[in-house]
Order: structure tokens, then sequence, then C-alpha cells
């Protein structure tokens, strides 16, 4: 099992597609729960969150919103997505704490310090590590990936709706998209695979984490995928 693990999640893996709230309680409890197996074990846990049950950039380019407080919007919105989970873990009894990139909420977030953020995993808090990297243009997928070698963590585990790991293309349009139980960044870079961002992979390439691909359909895939079980793919440094 990893000893610090960062869990990226999508903001939709909150909300369902029948429900009009933008966080469902049955999701939002049955992630947390998960989460809190991994606690109870002994790991250290971060947890980057997107918005997409909230905001997303499509909705600004229709609306005519321009990019920069678009994304701004999109940061808050993972900002709300941390507060619900943070406050949902405290209810089962795990002690966790909101840091943000953009400007704190008193009695809410606390600013985003790294050494702070380390000295609190190390204390059994789960952190989550909202606001992006705090400036627009960057994706969560950057965000995970820069958080994730900042407080030295050992892997991201990255869950997807849809998706059990990475391809080659997109299997929900391509019936004949090959699928990889196991990948390097650099072919990943080189195939341009749509899991993450080239930013992301360009970032994280010549480091020793490994990123665990897999989907969250299965909610035990998160206990599997920290205990290095491959349930997806596994993304690694190589040649």
């Amino acid at each position: 099992m990893y000893k610090r693990v960062l869990l990226k999640l999508s903001g939709e893996a909150l909300g369902i597609k029948s429900s009009d709230n933008i966080i469902d309680a049955e999701s939002l409890n049955a992630i947390c729960e998960r989460i809190k197996v991994l606690h109870d074990e002994g790991m250290e846990v971060a947890i980057v969150i997107g918005a997409g049950n909230i905001w997303r950039g499509k909705v600004a380019d229709k609306i005519g919103i321009e990019r920069v407080p678009a994304d701004f919007m999109g940061m808050l919105g993972t900002v709300i997505n941390a507060v619900a989970m943070s406050s949902a873990l405290k209810k089962m009894g795990v002690d966790s704490v909101v840091y943000s990139a953009i400007p704190a909420i008193e009695g809410v977030t606390i600013p985003y310090d790294v050494e702070k953020v380390k000295k609190d995993l190390s204390s059994g808090k789960i952190c989550f590590l909202a606001g992006g990297t705090g400036k627009p243009f960057f994706t969560t997928d950057t965000a995970a990936t820069l958080r994730a070698i900042e407080t030295k963590c050992d892997a991201i585990l990255m869950a997807k709706n849809g998706v059990k790991g990475v391809y080659d293309k997109d299997p929900t349009v391509y019936s004949d998209a090959t699928f990889y139980p196991e990948i390097t960044y650099k072919q990943m870079r080189e195939l341009n695979v749509q899991i993450m961002d080239q930013s992301a992979i360009e970032l994280i390439e010549n480091t020793n984490i490994q990123i665990l691909v897999f989907s969250m359909q299965d909610l035990d895939n998160f206990h599997k995928a920290a205990k290095g079980i491959n349930v997806g793919t596994v993304c690694k440094k190589g040649d």
C-alpha cells in the first residue's frame, strides 16, 4: 500500500444525471466512506476535485463569459465541492481541512501552504487542495499533478467516469480503441492520449510518482488502487 496519495476526482462524481442537484447525498457519502477506509488504514490522503458538476468551460463559451473569469468560476466550484466532501468526512469522524489556492474564506478554507499541508497529512488529516493552481489557463489535471509533486505523494489515484483506464483513443466513440494496462509517460505524450492534459504529463514525466487510472463505477477500486492492485492503467516513468 502507498503511504501518501493524491486522489483526483471529477466534479461529476458528486452528482447524478437524473437529479437537478449539483451534489447528490448518496454519491457524496459513498465516495467519502471509501476515503475513510483509506484513512483508517493509515494512508495519508490529499484530494483534488474538479467542478464539472457546477461549472464547465463550454457553458462559459455559450453565454459569452471570457476565459479568465470563467476559469476563476471553475476554481470557486472546486472549493464548493471540497467543502462538501470535508463536511461529510467530518460527520464520519475523519478530520479534514480545505486548503485553497485562491484567497481563503475565513472559517472555511486555509491559504495553500505546502509545508502546512505536508504536516497535516503526516498527522492524519485528509487535505483537500482546492482552487486549482490559483491561476487561469490551468486545469485540475495540472493542479493535481503539481500538488502531488509538491507534497511528495507516492501516487496519484485518478478516478474516472465511463472509462476503465488509458486508451489510444476514446473508447466511447471508437470500438477498436486499444486499452493499455500499463503505459509510460513518454508513450502517453507521444500518443497524445486524452486521459489528462499534456502539460500535466510533462510535469510528472521525470518523477517517480505513478498515476493509477481506474473506473469509479466500482467504488472498491479506490481501495484496490491504493493498495497497488492494477484495476485500470498504471502510468509511470519509463524510457
